[in-house]
């Protein structure tokens, strides 16, 4: 058993039905089997961007840091750095972190910085009410766009494939069994984990029937295997009745930003020292 009460007493407000109710209990599941395996969950930081899928810092008794849209990633690089012992989780949108935060996605992904970065894929920016998002259908009807989208969406495993992720992976809030080892998996992996969890909006996009009738698990496969990796990720294009993978895609290992930063560490009072030196020079 865990030693703490990891469901807070907070008031839940995500609409019944909603995606980030799985998301949740994965996550306290994870961290009652990381407590039970010796891990103290005071070295456990949960960063959070804006959306429906941030109220989660409020739910999940651990640390936690709540960052401005889109800033979730460079919150949690900041964290990592200034102390590597700690696990370090950001939960985001697809709004959060495939739109304001692209770039900071991107760059986390090019530098291998040991995090794991959930995004809470629902394809609609659900707390302002239907907007689309850059992973929403072409065609989409939402407050934004009555007329439907005009746009193709893009494909978020390949875009983190082609920006250099050491691990990739793909679930499902209606398979929580695997996205519970996907997230461990993620978690356990040295280096920079992206995990794209495809999640249901109950309110403004409910495709839980769609989801459900295409979603397969991606068989025993050589996860090393960069092009393999590759053709399976444009497996589905968000427009097509093809059937959507699930699981990991790609695996490797490479040299941590954050260790190879470590390495160029000032002592403290020489850090003090350099910057007492400059500003003496700008006065």
């Amino acid at each position: 058993m865990t030693g703490r009460q990891l469901i807070t007493g907070t008031q839940n407000t995500w609409c019944p039905g909603c995606g980030n109710f799985s998301i949740q209990h994965t996550l306290k599941n994870v961290l009652a089997e990381m407590e039970q395996e010796g891990k103290s969950l005071d070295d456990v930081v949960l960063v959070s961007g804006i959306g429906c899928h941030a109220k989660i810092a409020d739910y999940l008794n651990i640390n936690s840091f709540y960052s401005l849209h889109g800033r979730t990633i460079p919150v949690a690089t900041g964290i990592k750095l200034a102390n590597p012992k700690l696990t370090v989780i950001c939960c985001s949108g697809d709004g959060d972190s495939y739109a304001e935060g692209l770039d900071h996605l991107i760059f986390a992904a090019k530098r291998n910085i040991d995090i794991t970065v959930l995004i809470h894929n629902n394809r609609v920016y659900g707390l302002t009410t239907g907007q689309y998002t850059p992973t929403s259908p072409l065609g989409f009807k939402g407050k934004s766009t009555p007329a439907g989208t005009a746009e193709y969406p893009f494909n978020p495993i390949e875009l983190m494939l082609a920006s250099g992720a050491t691990y990739v992976a793909r679930g499902y809030t209606k398979k929580m069994d695997l996205l519970k080892k996907l997230v461990l998996e993620g978690i356990a992996h040295k280096g920079f984990a992206f995990i794209d969890m495809l999640q249901i909006c109950a309110t403004f996009f409910p495709v839980a029937d769609y989801y459900t009738s295409r979603v397969y698990e991606l068989p025993d496969h050589d996860r090393t295997d960069f092009e393999s990796a590759c053709i399976k990720a444009r497996e589905w294009d968000y427009n097509s009745d093809a059937r959507i993978a699930l699981g990991t895609f790609f695996e490797r290992s490479l040299p941590c930003f954050d260790d190879k930063m470590a390495q160029h560490e000032i002592n403290p009072a020489d850090r003090i020292r350099a910057i007492q030196e400059f500003l003496l020079t700008r006065t």
